[in-house]
């Protein structure tokens, strides 16, 4: 990770300043121009640059000045749009990924900078500097940028914003690493693993395998496993902080690899499938970035994970799958999985966990995407304050999230023959999806909010801080929100 420091103040410069300098530039109507004021000895020549190169100081966009015999031995004009947060936050993605072969650079900002813009530009430069290739079972570094110097004073306040960048962004790449890893290596027993490994100091988790899943009646889970060698589990983490307010329970879908199950998705759907697990990525990012920022609110994640795989001992269409709890779902497709599993696992937080808030994340439903496009959340609930909350949190975090209707008109779709749900009642996808959902939320309905972030979580190109591959969608969201529930 890319150490990121508060230095010199910019207007106190009194030496050029060496190696790589970056000049943030702001949009304006008539003429771009720098944030602050350019050392003396390269005033005159950035003006020039500026009007040379017609650098229009949209977020993101860079121009570079080699100066291979004089210091700062590069200039890199960047792009901050307006100034606000989200205009910093894609200028810092583009600069780590403009500079990422050179060791260390400085940034010229305002003596008076915001916190916000602080805070958009850390966060972009860690974000941006993300990449994930695989050597080997592990996902392997390929940046070579160690040090980024913000010329501006260092204070308590900024230093603790530099530590909250750090630890969001840093479980938000956790996140992408996670579903970015192939299936191959990406099992259920695998996740788990891996989480263990990075648990931060009074997180605690518990693992129900196979056995204790049927023991307890977690049908659902066992049913979307079953076709697989691989055998699904159900992972629980916890923070419970002292002097914690509300008890927030945040479900995560988790399928490891989706085939579809026998009624098998084309090929080119299958091909990035190990995917289907990013609602349990996002979900275990936040509950971990909670803790490591101390933030207190009781959280318990439920990570149901399993593979729907082909097999003969796979679950089929027309089967009945009886979920913790005792309601009951017919089978109209073994590729509407996610909801099943999720069934289960809000069942139970419903029957034993006693949350003020329930929350499910999932990449759930491809109508999702077509209701919204490929950048914004579906979000369902009956509770406005939660409705509002969520997407407040989720514009400060540079996320989108837009709310569907929960309408009734549709719900005796969801209705069974011979159960009492059915998984697949059709369209419109994105809501049946989540008025079958509904079903589990039981008494909690009221405090329940479902998140289908299938468009979002994943990118086909670079796109602001956004990598190509997956993007970790939804973990600063969540961070956000669980900060503005924390007790003082």
């Amino acid at each position: 990770m890319i150490s990121i420091r508060l230095g010199v103040p910019a207007d106190n410069a009194g030496a050029e300043p060496s190696g790589v300098l970056v000049c943030p530039v702001l949009a304006g109507n008539d003429a771009t121009t720098p944030v602050a004021t350019p050392p003396d000895q390269i005033a005159a020549e950035v003006a020039a640059f500026l009007v040379q190169t017609a650098h229009s100081g949209k977020a993101g966009e860079v121009e570079t000045l080699p100066r291979p015999l004089r210091q700062p031995s590069k200039l890199l004009l960047v792009g901050v749009g307006p100034g606000d947060e989200s205009g910093w936050r894609t200028a810092g993605a583009a600069i780590a990924r403009a500079a990422s072969r050179e060791k260390e650079l400085a940034i010229l900002v305002p003596a008076d900078l915001e916190n916000t813009a602080l805070r958009g530009l850390s966060e972009g430069i860690w974000l941006g500097e993300y990449a994930y290739r695989l050597r080997d079972a592990k996902p392997t570094e390929v940046r070579l940028l160690e040090r980024v110097t913000v010329l501006a004073d260092s204070n308590p306040e900024r230093e603790e914003i530099l530590t909250a960048a750090r630890v969001v962004t840093g479980q938000t790449n956790f996140a992408r690493d996670l579903t970015n890893t192939p299936s191959i290596i990406k099992t259920p027993a695998w996740f788990v693993e891996r989480v263990v490994e990075k648990l931060p100091a009074g997180v605690t988790v518990s693992v129900r395998e196979p056995a204790q899943l049927a023991e307890e009646g977690f049908g659902g889970i066992l049913a979307v496993g079953g076709g697989s060698a691989k055998g699904p589990r159900l992972l629980e983490v916890s923070w419970q902080p002292e002097g914690a307010g509300e008890h927030i329970v945040m479900v995560g879908k988790g399928i490891t690899y989706d085939t579809g199950g026998i009624d098998i998705k084309p090929v080119e759907f299958m091909q990035l499938m190990r995917k289907d697990m990013g609602g349990a990525a996002t979900v275990l990012g936040a509950t971990l970035a909670a803790a490591e920022l101390g933030l207190r609110v009781r959280i318990t994640a439920l990570l149901p994970l399993a593979e729907n795989m082909i097999s003969g001992s796979a679950w089929r269409s027309g089967d009945v799958v009886r979920h913790y709890g005792g309601l009951t779902s017919e089978v109209h497709s073994t590729d509407a999985e996610g909801r099943v599993v999720l069934a289960d696992a809000m069942a139970y937080a419903v029957a034993h966990l006693e949350p003020d808030v329930l929350l499910d994340l999932a990449t759930l439903t491809g109508a999702s995407r077509v209701a919204l496009g490929m950048k914004t959340a579906a979000l369902f609930s009956e509770n406005a304050e939660l409705v509002d909350s969520l997407t407040a949190a989720a514009t400060a975090a540079g996320e989108k999230v837009w709310r569907l209707p929960l309408a009734d008109e549709y719900a005796k779709d969801v209705a069974a023959e011979i159960a009492d749900l059915n998984n697949a009642a059709g369209n419109p996808g994105a809501i049946t999806a989540a008025l079958y959902l509904r079903e589990f939320a039981g008494l909690l309905r009221d405090r329940w909010a479902h998140i289908d972030m299938s468009a979002p979580s994943w990118s086909s190109s670079v796109d602001g801080e956004l990598p190509k591959g997956a993007t970790g969608w939804g973990v600063r969201t969540l961070v956000r929100w669980l900060d503005a529930r924390s007790t003082s």
